[in-house]
């Protein structure tokens, strides 16, 4: 799993009259699962999966900070996300005030509680119903420090980890559907540093391009981030007004660590 830094440049807000490619809380994951309001509605399974697929990993991290064994934290995350995806868990769900990332941890630390006995009684790898490649992330995990994070500060530092990583994922993609990876592969250094620390002359000599024109390029590249972690961040929360403190909050996180 990649990890992404953010830049100071980053943080800005695009220019006024800049149209966005995708719209911002049109209709976020998090906000079609809450009205739905039952787990068993096509609409919000489908939403609430594709929440659940981009997130289950910090909440497998949370698993092995509270001391289970791989095998364990496997069962325990896989075992909760099919009873979130199977079950009317959604009806705790603060409309209001309900970030899908408290509501998975509060969810998830009551599941490992009261739950516990009940999982270990499943056959193993039984009831999987969201993918997850835990070979990989136990390899990943593995290789955190181990430092003076709890378990809760280390879901929220994964979380936000996760979230740059779904932002940049979907950048990629977006690059690769116009044709467009190469460039991206050049140009998402310019993503992880300063500003002044970017080498445009060296860039432009690489893609046949005036220095201007890489700058262009870039500018261009870290608006589209921008836009697109304002999306991603809107996916889940509620309330539109939540997006600034959510990033906010994000930017705290990853201060911290």
């Amino acid at each position: 799993m990649s990890t992404t830094r953010i830049t100071e440049d980053s943080r800005v807000t695009p220019p006024l009259g800049e149209v966005a490619r995708q719209p911002v809380f049109a209709t976020t994951h998090w906000s079609v699962v809450l009205t739905a309001g039952r787990s068993d509605a096509p609409q919000a399974r489908d939403a609430l999966e594709k929440l659940c697929q981009t997130y289950w990993y910090p909440l497998y991290v949370y698993a092995r900070r509270r001391g289970y064994v791989p095998a364990d934290a496997e069962d325990l995350t896989q075992a909760f996300f099919a009873r979130l995806l199977e079950r009317d868990w959604l009806e705790g769900a603060d409309r209001q005030r309900g970030r899908f990332r408290s509501f998975l941890l509060t969810s998830f630390s009551r599941f490992l509680a009261n739950e516990w006995d009940k999982a270990r009684r499943q056959k193993r790898g039984g009831g999987r119903i969201v993918s997850m490649p835990f070979e990989a992330a136990d390899t990943h995990c593995g290789r955190e420090p181990v430092d003076r994070l709890t378990p809760e500060q280390s879901f929220e530092w994964r979380w936000a980890l996760a979230l740059l990583d779904q932002v940049m994922n979907r950048l990629a993609a977006e690059f690769a559907q116009d044709g467009k990876r190469e460039l991206f592969e050049l140009l998402k250094p310019c993503l992880l540093g300063e500003r002044t620390a970017q080498p445009y002359a060296i860039l432009a000599a690489k893609l046949a391009m005036t220095e201007g024109s890489v700058k262009v390029a870039v500018h261009r590249l870290r608006r589209r981030y921008r836009e697109l972690l304002r999306d991603e961040i809107a996916q889940t929360v509620v309330k539109p007004e939540e997006v600034e403190e959510e990033l906010r909050y994000l930017f705290a996180v990853l201060a911290g660590r």
